[in-house]
């Protein structure tokens, strides 16, 4: 767990300066550092270096899924958190698609805000211990382990991140297809497992155990080794 001793930069990006302020103590009393702007081009005058990003998608200017996108492009191993009223699944399905690692609904309580930080805080320190071991290149698309280097495909690096950065490194069979870039109606359970099969072997090249890809049944897939993506 990320502890008072090595507290994440936190960013809140959130135009309603109330709920900013309210927000950014909160974050502050449990020991975080806490930075709050209220559109996404302020973020250009910050002098840290954010670990993770709560933000709000109806913003001024740029847009937070835009935000997100470009963040997450930026900064692979950044977290993100978004709050919305958007509350539809396809708007779920393009916050995820977008790079969010958590997608909260407004109004969320601050209990539930702060839960999903702490949540996201072990994520990101996990991600950090297994810098040591375990890398996702993005740049080349490799994988590399104990074992050493294998590359990936496109969609067998997209599955891998995907699931790096959902809770408890689970997703939802759904949300792996949307990974992929396909349409539920048109790519099956079956095509997916085909997949996955071939990416488990991948995994067990560069050193995992073959259990470290696994099915969760009536749920979808979880990764059981943590990875770091660079």
């Amino acid at each position: 767990m990320v502890t008072r001793n090595n507290p994440l930069n936190v960013v809140v990006v959130e135009d309603h300066d109330v709920l900013r302020e309210v927000t950014m103590e909160a974050l502050r009393v449990q020991g975080y550092h806490v930075y709050g702007v209220d559109c996404a081009e302020a973020l250009g005058d910050l002098a840290v270096q954010p670990d993770l990003f709560i933000i709000d998608l109806n913003l001024p200017g740029e847009d937070g899924i835009s935000l997100a996108r470009r963040l997450r492009s930026s900064q692979p191993e950044v977290g993100i958190i978004m709050t919305t009223a958007r509350n539809s699944i396809a708007a779920r399905v393009e916050g995820y698609a977008s790079g969010a690692d958590i997608y909260l609904t407004k109004p969320c309580s601050l209990e539930e805000l702060l839960a999903a930080v702490r949540s996201l805080a072990r994520r990101l320190h996990e991600s950090r211990e297994a810098a040591r071991t375990w890398w996702l290149h993005s740049d080349q698309q490799q994988l590399s382990g104990p074992a050493g280097v294998v590359p990936l495909t496109a969609s067998e690096f997209a599955l891998l991140a995907g699931l790096c950065r959902a809770p408890g490194r689970q997703l939802e069979t759904w949300q792996m297809i949307e990974l992929l870039g396909k349409r539920l109606e048109d790519y099956s359970k079956a095509n997916l497992e085909v997949q996955l099969v071939r990416l488990r072997k991948k995994l067990v090249q560069a050193g995992c155990d073959s259990s470290a890809l696994k099915a969760v049944r009536g749920q979808g897939y979880q990764l059981a080794v943590a990875l770091a993506i660079q």
